[in-house]
């Protein structure tokens, strides 16, 4: 009977041992470039020109390998994007803060090396603005494509782009954008 209790341990213990291979965990932050592209924003008959806005981003990541040179990475992210707003009189910055849930799946080129695409969704969380724009959409959706580097086993950097699908104001036909450099670190 000791024997088999041994036996399910280790092979249990394997198992586990396997699974932690499989998927793997981490942290990530970084900075954004972020801009609104689009048509111009129209307040009191004034158009206004966009300028990108740097922010940042931080979040959880995950890994899930299911072969050799492909993996899917899921992250949950907070990320302000947003655009500055200006005119020859005034000048005004919209930033929103996002609960970002890009799902991308990881072609490992080798070992150093991957190729990263897919959605994105992302939920409106806050909202900060110093002019009196419309509400923002509080549901964007998004497609992401970049690279990732593995500098260690457990050490990364990432270079992204993502591109909002649909519109990020009520009032205007503006979708978000933007560039993303990430270092991160994985348990």
């Amino acid at each position: 009977m000791k024997r088999i209790i041994l036996v399910a341990v280790v092979l249990l213990a394997a198992s586990v041992d396997m699974q932690a291979q499989l998927v793997k965990f981490g942290i990530k932050a970084g900075l954004n470039y972020a801009n609104q592209t689009g048509s111009d924003i129209t307040i009191n008959s004034d158009n206004y020109d966009k300028e990108a806005i740097t922010s940042y981003h931080a979040g959880l990541v995950a890994e899930i390998k299911v072969t050799d040179g492909f993996s899917v990475q899921p992250e949950l992210l907070y990320s302000t994007q947003g655009a500055t707003y200006k005119n020859a009189a005034e000048e005004f910055k919209n930033e929103l803060g996002y609960l970002s849930i890009p799902v991308l799946a990881k072609f490992h080129l080798n070992k150093t090396v991957s190729l990263d695409l897919g959605p994105q969704a992302s939920f409106l969380l806050s909202e900060r603005n110093n002019v009196n724009f419309k509400d923002a959409e509080t549901f964007e959706f998004g497609v992401a494509g970049g690279l990732g580097f593995n500098i260690t086993k457990n050490f990364f950097l990432q270079g992204r782009y993502v591109l909002g699908l649909t519109e990020a104001s009520q009032d205007a036909e503006v979708k978000n954008s933007v560039v993303q450099i990430s270092a991160g670190f994985t348990f």
